[in-house]
């Protein structure tokens, strides 16, 4: 082969060899259409969420991050958008047909996402946010670009919850934070039970515990001040996915139980709680692990654990010893 010919064969396989690697390292779909994870130099610090006209900001200031720069947001939801928006990966493509049937006519409106690291815009996309799939998700880069299903490898959840403009979704899940002497009285009162009810008042450190109707003798001081110190923290699981559809369902319900606590600077804060239905063996049967709860300056119930909550669910006979 002549010298000329060997030549042209090297320039062939080494073009070849540049063609595989820019293929190996190019999207299939096209990288300005899929790709939608962020990738910052140290750190994502603000995220932008915009629905229908409503805008809310998650912005880092100092070690914590604020909901539109304000409330402290939790961390743990902090920590899973930001999983989120570095580790999301396509899981399929979705047609033009899918598309139509379940966002399209469904007329559901895209939440517009920014992610910036400081002054850097490093990503924006649209989410539809569907049930139509498990991961609660169908995204664009652009209105005129190809729909996705995003999903974060390791995490079979939904991720679309994430993307969400209510300010409680961020805030801590958090229902009772008080310290015993931060407490005036705990009104524990048991709607199937009212034997099992009880009022518990300090005034000048100085106990009390009643029926409701006249004061008890004989209980054990102990108890009744180890009690108090389950108010230290007391947090909610989540909030339902079907918030609309509990609310009907509860809103004819008596609770199982209701907890009035009222500080010492005159804050009353009522928690509600109501018996959970899940689905076993097709039938309903009473969920043993969970409940729904709802405090009455917030018209949205939420779901508590018998885990955290169960500290403060007492008869009144668990204040004398036997």
């Amino acid at each position: 082969m002549s010298k000329i010919n060997t030549r042209i064969v090297l320039f062939i396989i080494a073009l070849a060899i540049i063609f595989l690697v820019l293929l190996k390292g190019r999207s299939p779909f096209g990288k300005r259409n899929s790709s939608f994870a962020s990738e910052p130099i140290n750190e994502i610090t603000k995220i932008e969420f915009e629905q229908k006209g409503g805008k809310l900001i998650l912005e880092k200031a100092g070690d914590k991050w604020l909901i539109n720069g304000k409330t402290e947001a939790r961390k743990s939801g902090i920590l899973f958008i930001e999983r989120v928006l570095m580790e999301m990966t396509i899981k399929s493509p979705v047609s033009t047909e899918l598309f139509e049937k379940v966002v399209t006519s469904q007329d559901i409106e895209p939440v517009r996402v920014k992610v910036f690291e400081k002054r850097k815009l490093l990503k924006t996309f649209l989410v539809y946010k569907t049930g139509s799939n498990v991961y609660g998700n169908i995204m664009k880069m652009r209105e005129n670009s190809k729909p996705f299903i995003l999903s974060v490898p390791g995490y079979e959840g939904d991720i679309g919850s994430g993307f969400t403009l209510k300010e409680l979704f961020w805030q801590p899940y958090t229902v009772y934070n008080l310290l015993p002497s931060q407490i005036a009285s705990v009104a524990f009162e048991n709607m199937t039970d009212s034997a099992s009810s009880f009022l518990i008042t300090i005034r000048n450190q100085q106990y009390t515990l009643s029926d409701m109707k006249r004061n008890l003798t004989g209980w054990d001081t102990a108890l009744l001040t180890r009690y108090l110190t389950y108010f230290v923290w007391i947090p909610f699981e989540s909030w339902p996915a079907d918030t609309e559809d509990i609310k009907e369902k509860l809103k004819s319900q008596q609770p199982v139980y209701r907890i009035t606590v009222t500080t010492t600077e005159g804050i009353i804060k009522v928690l509600s709680l109501w018996e959970k239905m899940i689905w076993t063996d097709d039938k309903q049967v009473i969920d043993t692990d969970r409940l729904y709860g709802r405090v009455q300056d917030i018209d949205e119930y939420f779901i508590m654990r018998y885990f955290d909550i169960d500290p403060i669910i007492k008869k009144r006979s668990y204040f004398f010893r036997e």
